[in-house]
Protein backbone atom coordinates (compact mmCIF):
# COMPACT_ATOMS: atom_id res chain seq x y z
CA UNK A 1 0.00 0.00 0.00
CA UNK A 2 1.14 3.49 -0.40
CA UNK A 3 1.75 4.13 2.83
CA UNK A 4 2.45 0.93 4.20
CA UNK A 5 3.93 0.31 7.35
CA UNK A 6 4.68 4.25 8.09
CA UNK A 7 4.50 5.41 11.22
CA UNK A 8 2.48 8.06 12.74
CA UNK A 9 1.48 9.85 15.86
CA UNK A 10 -1.46 11.83 14.76
CA UNK A 11 -2.58 14.67 17.39
CA UNK A 12 -5.89 16.44 17.29
CA UNK A 13 -8.73 17.14 19.89
CA UNK A 14 -11.97 16.91 17.32
CA UNK A 15 -12.75 13.27 17.78
CA UNK A 16 -14.43 13.06 14.50
CA UNK A 17 -11.92 14.99 12.10
CA UNK A 18 -9.10 12.93 14.07
CA UNK A 19 -11.95 9.41 13.35
CA UNK A 20 -11.75 10.84 9.37
CA UNK A 21 -8.10 11.08 9.32
CA UNK A 22 -6.67 7.59 11.06
CA UNK A 23 -9.09 5.99 9.09
CA UNK A 24 -7.83 7.43 5.94
CA UNK A 25 -4.73 6.97 6.35
CA UNK A 26 -5.44 3.35 8.02
CA UNK A 27 -6.84 2.28 4.43
CA UNK A 28 -3.48 3.81 2.67
CA UNK A 29 -1.49 1.40 4.64
CA UNK A 30 0.59 3.39 7.88
CA UNK A 31 0.40 2.44 11.52
CA UNK A 32 -1.78 4.96 13.50
CA UNK A 33 -1.22 6.16 17.05
CA UNK A 34 -3.96 8.65 18.09
CA UNK A 35 -3.89 11.07 21.17
CA UNK A 36 -6.40 13.87 21.55
CA UNK A 37 -3.94 16.47 23.06
CA UNK A 38 -0.74 17.61 23.32
CA UNK A 39 0.15 16.09 26.49
CA UNK A 40 -1.28 12.87 25.50
CA UNK A 41 0.96 13.49 22.08
CA UNK A 42 4.32 13.78 23.81
CA UNK A 43 3.93 10.58 26.41
CA UNK A 44 2.79 8.56 23.13
CA UNK A 45 6.10 9.79 21.26
CA UNK A 46 8.24 8.79 24.28
CA UNK A 47 6.52 5.18 24.37
CA UNK A 48 7.75 4.15 21.11
CA UNK A 49 9.23 5.67 18.05
CA UNK A 50 7.49 6.97 14.99
CA UNK A 51 8.28 7.98 11.57
CA UNK A 52 6.19 11.15 11.12
CA UNK A 53 3.81 13.08 13.71
CA UNK A 54 0.71 14.77 12.41
CA UNK A 55 -0.44 17.42 14.83
CA UNK A 56 -3.04 20.24 15.33
CA UNK A 57 -1.62 23.30 16.49
CA UNK A 58 -4.68 24.69 18.87
CA UNK A 59 -5.54 22.24 21.39
CA UNK A 60 -6.06 21.83 25.09
CA UNK A 61 -3.54 21.62 27.88
CA UNK A 62 -0.50 21.63 25.64
CA UNK A 63 -0.97 23.42 21.74
CA UNK A 64 1.11 22.00 19.07
CA UNK A 65 3.68 24.35 19.13
CA UNK A 66 4.80 23.28 22.52
CA UNK A 67 4.16 19.78 22.01
CA UNK A 68 6.78 19.75 18.97
CA UNK A 69 9.20 21.69 21.20
CA UNK A 70 9.04 19.09 23.45
CA UNK A 71 9.14 16.46 20.80
CA UNK A 72 12.40 18.40 18.84
CA UNK A 73 14.48 18.62 22.23
CA UNK A 74 13.73 14.38 22.12
CA UNK A 75 14.39 13.58 18.57
CA UNK A 76 15.59 16.65 16.63
CA UNK A 77 15.57 14.57 13.26
CA UNK A 78 11.20 13.56 13.48
CA UNK A 79 9.14 14.50 10.63
CA UNK A 80 6.36 16.62 11.57
CA UNK A 81 3.40 18.19 9.54
CA UNK A 82 1.33 20.53 11.13
CA UNK A 83 -2.89 21.33 10.58
CA UNK A 84 -4.03 24.82 11.20
CA UNK A 85 -7.56 25.73 11.62
CA UNK A 86 -7.92 29.55 12.30
CA UNK A 87 -5.72 30.85 9.43
CA UNK A 88 -3.26 31.87 12.28
CA UNK A 89 -0.14 31.97 9.62
CA UNK A 90 2.36 33.20 12.80
CA UNK A 91 1.56 29.82 14.27
CA UNK A 92 2.08 28.01 11.45
CA UNK A 93 5.29 30.43 10.15
CA UNK A 94 6.88 29.23 13.70
CA UNK A 95 6.20 25.63 13.54
CA UNK A 96 8.20 25.73 10.45
CA UNK A 97 10.72 27.61 12.28
CA UNK A 98 11.09 24.60 15.07
CA UNK A 99 11.38 22.12 12.43
CA UNK A 100 8.45 21.44 11.19
CA UNK A 101 8.51 19.81 7.43
CA UNK A 102 4.95 20.87 6.03
CA UNK A 103 1.89 22.57 7.23
CA UNK A 104 -1.69 21.65 5.88
CA UNK A 105 -5.03 24.09 6.51
CA UNK A 106 -8.49 22.90 7.16
CA UNK A 107 -10.69 22.05 5.72
CA UNK A 108 -9.35 19.59 3.75
CA UNK A 109 -11.10 19.02 0.77
CA UNK A 110 -9.49 16.10 -0.32
CA UNK A 111 -7.55 13.71 2.79
CA UNK A 112 -5.29 12.62 -0.25
CA UNK A 113 -3.36 15.97 0.62
CA UNK A 114 -2.51 14.44 3.73
CA UNK A 115 -0.62 11.38 2.43
CA UNK A 116 1.02 13.62 -0.36
CA UNK A 117 2.47 15.74 2.42
CA UNK A 118 3.52 12.35 3.89
CA UNK A 119 5.39 11.01 1.09
CA UNK A 120 6.82 14.29 0.14
CA UNK A 121 8.54 14.94 3.64
CA UNK A 122 9.00 11.42 3.57
CA UNK A 123 10.94 11.14 0.43
CA UNK A 124 8.79 8.35 -0.88
CA UNK A 125 8.95 7.13 -4.39
CA UNK A 126 5.32 8.08 -5.68
CA UNK A 127 3.10 5.17 -6.17
CA UNK A 128 1.92 3.99 -9.66
CA UNK A 129 -1.65 5.86 -9.22
CA UNK A 130 -0.63 9.33 -8.71
CA UNK A 131 -2.83 12.11 -7.51
CA UNK A 132 -0.87 15.03 -9.28
CA UNK A 133 -4.24 15.81 -10.75
CA UNK A 134 -6.19 16.46 -8.01
CA UNK A 135 -6.90 20.02 -7.74
CA UNK A 136 -6.11 19.61 -4.12
CA UNK A 137 -2.56 18.00 -4.35
CA UNK A 138 0.08 19.85 -6.94
CA UNK A 139 3.10 20.42 -5.50
CA UNK A 140 4.96 21.50 -8.29
CA UNK A 141 3.24 24.72 -7.89
CA UNK A 142 5.06 25.02 -4.65
CA UNK A 143 7.66 28.29 -5.26
CA UNK A 144 6.86 29.88 -2.02
CA UNK A 145 8.37 26.28 -0.44
CA UNK A 146 6.50 25.65 2.41
CA UNK A 147 3.75 28.16 1.66
CA UNK A 148 1.33 26.36 -1.16
CA UNK A 149 -0.03 28.73 -4.17
CA UNK A 150 -3.78 27.82 -3.11
CA UNK A 151 -3.36 29.43 0.64
CA UNK A 152 -1.10 31.92 -0.43
CA UNK A 153 -3.15 33.31 -2.90
CA UNK A 154 -6.59 32.67 -0.33
CA UNK A 155 -4.50 34.66 2.18
CA UNK A 156 -3.86 37.32 -0.55
CA UNK A 157 -7.30 38.20 -1.57
CA UNK A 158 -8.23 38.01 2.03
CA UNK A 159 -5.42 40.88 3.63
CA UNK A 160 -6.55 43.02 0.36
CA UNK A 161 -9.94 43.17 1.10
CA UNK A 162 -9.23 43.52 5.03
CA UNK A 163 -6.85 46.07 6.24
CA UNK A 164 -7.59 44.54 10.39
CA UNK A 165 -6.05 40.79 9.26
CA UNK A 166 -3.51 41.84 7.15
CA UNK A 167 -2.16 44.26 10.11
CA UNK A 168 -2.79 41.26 12.80
CA UNK A 169 -0.74 38.80 10.58
CA UNK A 170 2.45 41.04 10.16
CA UNK A 171 2.15 42.03 13.95
CA UNK A 172 2.73 38.28 15.50
CA UNK A 173 5.87 38.40 13.39
CA UNK A 174 7.62 40.24 14.70
CA UNK A 175 9.39 39.77 17.57
CA UNK A 176 10.05 41.52 20.66
CA UNK A 177 11.89 44.79 21.19
CA UNK A 178 14.81 42.90 22.87
CA UNK A 179 15.45 39.24 21.82
CA UNK A 180 18.55 37.95 24.00
CA UNK A 181 20.65 35.26 22.35
CA UNK A 182 23.45 32.73 23.86
CA UNK A 183 26.41 35.80 22.80
CA UNK A 184 24.61 38.93 21.35
CA UNK A 185 21.36 41.17 22.17
CA UNK A 186 19.08 42.29 19.43
CA UNK A 187 17.28 44.96 19.32
CA UNK A 188 15.18 47.34 16.92
CA UNK A 189 13.19 50.79 16.42
CA UNK A 190 10.79 50.47 13.41
CA UNK A 191 7.91 53.02 12.75
CA UNK A 192 5.01 53.16 10.96
CA UNK A 193 2.11 55.58 9.85
CA UNK A 194 0.09 53.14 8.17
CA UNK A 195 -1.89 49.59 9.74
CA UNK A 196 0.94 47.84 7.57
CA UNK A 197 4.59 48.34 8.22
CA UNK A 198 6.22 48.46 4.68
CA UNK A 199 9.73 47.44 6.82
CA UNK A 200 9.77 43.76 8.51
CA UNK A 201 12.98 42.52 10.47
CA UNK A 202 13.98 39.20 11.92
CA UNK A 203 16.46 37.33 13.69
CA UNK A 204 17.35 33.14 14.14
CA UNK A 205 20.02 31.15 15.40
CA UNK A 206 21.44 28.66 13.18
CA UNK A 207 23.01 25.67 15.41
CA UNK A 208 24.75 26.79 18.20
CA UNK A 209 27.28 29.13 16.60
CA UNK A 210 25.76 31.46 13.80
CA UNK A 211 23.23 34.38 14.30
CA UNK A 212 20.96 35.41 11.21
CA UNK A 213 19.28 38.75 11.31
CA UNK A 214 18.17 40.84 8.22
CA UNK A 215 16.07 44.23 7.59
CA UNK A 216 13.47 44.09 4.36
CA UNK A 217 11.70 47.36 3.22
CA UNK A 218 8.79 46.13 0.45
CA UNK A 219 7.91 47.77 -2.33
CA UNK A 220 4.57 48.82 -2.69
CA UNK A 221 4.26 49.68 0.74
CA UNK A 222 0.66 48.29 0.74
CA UNK A 223 -1.16 45.19 2.00
CA UNK A 224 0.80 42.88 0.67
CA UNK A 225 3.44 43.64 2.63
CA UNK A 226 2.15 41.75 5.50
CA UNK A 227 1.79 38.65 3.08
CA UNK A 228 5.14 39.44 2.09
CA UNK A 229 6.90 39.19 5.17
CA UNK A 230 5.25 36.16 5.97
CA UNK A 231 6.73 34.74 2.61
CA UNK A 232 10.17 36.00 3.68
CA UNK A 233 10.44 34.10 6.52
CA UNK A 234 8.81 30.86 5.50
CA UNK A 235 11.75 31.08 2.73
CA UNK A 236 14.18 31.92 5.88
CA UNK A 237 12.76 28.83 7.73
CA UNK A 238 13.05 26.64 4.35
CA UNK A 239 16.51 27.16 4.31
CA UNK A 240 17.12 26.91 8.26
CA UNK A 241 15.70 23.24 7.98
CA UNK A 242 17.58 22.30 4.98
CA UNK A 243 20.75 23.11 6.90
CA UNK A 244 19.47 21.61 9.98
CA UNK A 245 18.85 18.43 8.14
CA UNK A 246 22.27 18.44 7.00
CA UNK A 247 20.89 19.46 3.60
CA UNK A 248 22.66 23.09 2.86
CA UNK A 249 24.76 26.47 3.46
CA UNK A 250 22.40 28.57 2.01
CA UNK A 251 20.94 30.08 5.21
CA UNK A 252 24.82 31.22 6.83
CA UNK A 253 25.84 32.41 3.42
CA UNK A 254 24.31 35.85 2.75
CA UNK A 255 25.16 36.26 -0.94
CA UNK A 256 23.94 32.65 -1.74
CA UNK A 257 21.03 33.69 0.38
CA UNK A 258 20.01 37.01 -1.64
CA UNK A 259 19.80 35.11 -5.19
CA UNK A 260 17.62 32.17 -3.94
CA UNK A 261 15.32 34.83 -2.29
CA UNK A 262 15.41 36.97 -5.54
CA UNK A 263 14.39 33.07 -7.19
CA UNK A 264 11.48 33.09 -4.96
CA UNK A 265 9.68 36.41 -5.06
CA UNK A 266 9.90 36.35 -8.74
CA UNK A 267 8.34 33.22 -8.93
CA UNK A 268 5.28 34.41 -6.21
CA UNK A 269 3.33 36.31 -8.37
CA UNK A 270 3.33 39.24 -5.84
CA UNK A 271 4.96 41.80 -7.90
CA UNK A 272 6.84 43.30 -4.95
CA UNK A 273 10.44 44.00 -4.61
CA UNK A 274 12.53 44.27 -1.60
CA UNK A 275 15.61 46.57 -0.60
CA UNK A 276 17.31 43.98 2.52
CA UNK A 277 20.86 43.73 4.14
CA UNK A 278 20.87 39.98 5.32
CA UNK A 279 23.51 39.67 7.83
CA UNK A 280 25.55 36.32 9.25
CA UNK A 281 27.27 36.35 12.12
CA UNK A 282 30.00 33.79 12.85
CA UNK A 283 29.80 33.55 16.96
CA UNK A 284 33.11 32.08 18.07
CA UNK A 285 34.94 34.67 16.26
CA UNK A 286 32.58 37.43 15.73
CA UNK A 287 33.02 37.12 11.70
CA UNK A 288 29.78 38.32 10.06
CA UNK A 289 29.21 38.16 6.35
CA UNK A 290 26.88 41.07 4.58
CA UNK A 291 24.89 41.10 1.80
CA UNK A 292 22.46 44.16 0.10
CA UNK A 293 20.29 44.24 -2.51
CA UNK A 294 18.25 47.41 -3.65
CA UNK A 295 19.51 51.04 -1.98
CA UNK A 296 17.26 52.25 0.55
CA UNK A 297 18.98 50.61 3.82
CA UNK A 298 22.67 51.18 4.96
CA UNK A 299 25.01 48.98 7.17
CA UNK A 300 26.71 50.24 10.00
CA UNK A 301 29.57 49.15 12.60
CA UNK A 302 28.99 50.97 15.92
CA UNK A 303 31.85 51.20 18.70
CA UNK A 304 32.21 54.50 21.39
CA UNK A 305 32.83 56.71 18.93
CA UNK A 306 29.37 56.53 16.70
CA UNK A 307 28.69 54.56 13.86
CA UNK A 308 31.02 53.75 11.05
CA UNK A 309 28.64 52.90 7.49
CA UNK A 310 30.32 50.10 5.67
CA UNK A 311 31.07 50.02 2.18
CA UNK A 312 28.25 48.44 0.68
CA UNK A 313 27.37 49.25 -3.37
CA UNK A 314 23.86 49.59 -4.60
CA UNK A 315 22.13 47.27 -6.25
CA UNK A 316 18.58 46.19 -7.71
CA UNK A 317 16.01 45.35 -5.79
CA UNK A 318 15.22 41.68 -4.96
CA UNK A 319 12.14 40.89 -7.13
CA UNK A 320 13.27 42.04 -10.43
CA UNK A 321 14.16 39.74 -13.30
CA UNK A 322 16.87 41.19 -14.54
CA UNK A 323 18.62 41.45 -11.06
CA UNK A 324 22.15 39.57 -11.19
CA UNK A 325 24.01 40.14 -7.88
CA UNK A 326 24.06 41.44 -4.24
CA UNK A 327 27.09 43.71 -2.77
CA UNK A 328 28.77 42.56 0.13
CA UNK A 329 31.36 42.49 2.27
CA UNK A 330 32.95 40.07 5.37
CA UNK A 331 34.03 41.63 8.30
CA UNK A 332 35.71 40.58 12.00
CA UNK A 333 34.16 42.67 14.49
CA UNK A 334 36.17 43.65 17.73
CA UNK A 335 35.21 43.85 21.06
CA UNK A 336 32.70 45.95 22.60
CA UNK A 337 31.80 46.71 18.65
CA UNK A 338 27.74 46.27 17.15
CA UNK A 339 26.05 45.77 13.72
CA UNK A 340 23.34 47.97 12.68
CA UNK A 341 20.85 47.95 9.97
CA UNK A 342 19.11 51.34 9.13
CA UNK A 343 17.10 53.22 6.95
CA UNK A 344 18.89 56.73 5.53
CA UNK A 345 16.85 58.77 7.26
CA UNK A 346 18.39 61.49 9.79
CA UNK A 347 15.53 60.61 12.00
CA UNK A 348 15.90 56.81 12.25
CA UNK A 349 20.03 57.34 12.42
CA UNK A 350 19.47 59.76 15.56
CA UNK A 351 16.78 57.12 17.02
CA UNK A 352 19.65 54.09 17.09
CA UNK A 353 22.42 56.75 18.38
CA UNK A 354 20.05 57.49 21.27
CA UNK A 355 19.15 54.11 21.65
CA UNK A 356 15.57 54.27 21.35
CA UNK A 357 14.87 50.27 20.95
CA UNK A 358 10.87 50.18 21.48
CA UNK A 359 9.72 47.75 18.78
CA UNK A 360 7.16 47.74 16.43
CA UNK A 361 5.52 51.78 16.82
CA UNK A 362 2.90 53.60 15.24
CA UNK A 363 3.84 57.11 14.90
CA UNK A 364 2.56 59.77 12.74
CA UNK A 365 5.77 62.20 13.47
CA UNK A 366 8.52 59.88 12.88
CA UNK A 367 9.11 58.79 9.23
CA UNK A 368 7.78 54.91 7.95
CA UNK A 369 11.26 52.87 8.59
CA UNK A 370 13.26 52.22 11.61
CA UNK A 371 16.13 50.41 12.66
CA UNK A 372 17.52 47.37 14.37
CA UNK A 373 21.19 46.52 16.48
CA UNK A 374 22.92 43.17 17.31
CA UNK A 375 25.50 43.79 20.10
CA UNK A 376 27.68 41.07 21.34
Amino acid sequence: MALENIRVLLVEDDPVFRRLVADFLDSRGAQITEADDGVLGLAQFKLRPFDVVLADLSMPNMGGLDMLRAIYLLDPSITSIVISAGGVMADVVEALRIGASDYLVKPLDDLFVIEQSIRHCLQLTEPATSFENSSAVDSQLSGFDELTRAEFEDNLRLLNQNTEAARHLQQQLFPASEVQYPKACLQYGLFKHEDVSAFFIDSTMVGASHLVFYMAHFHPENNQAALASVLLRSLVNHKLKAFRNGQSQTVIEPFTMLGYLNERLLKSGLNITADIIYIVVELTHYRAAIAKAGQGLRCYIRNQEGLTPLALAETLQLGLLEWSRPSSQFRTLSPGESLCIATSLPAHRNGLIQNRFDGLVCSQTIPPGGYVQVAF
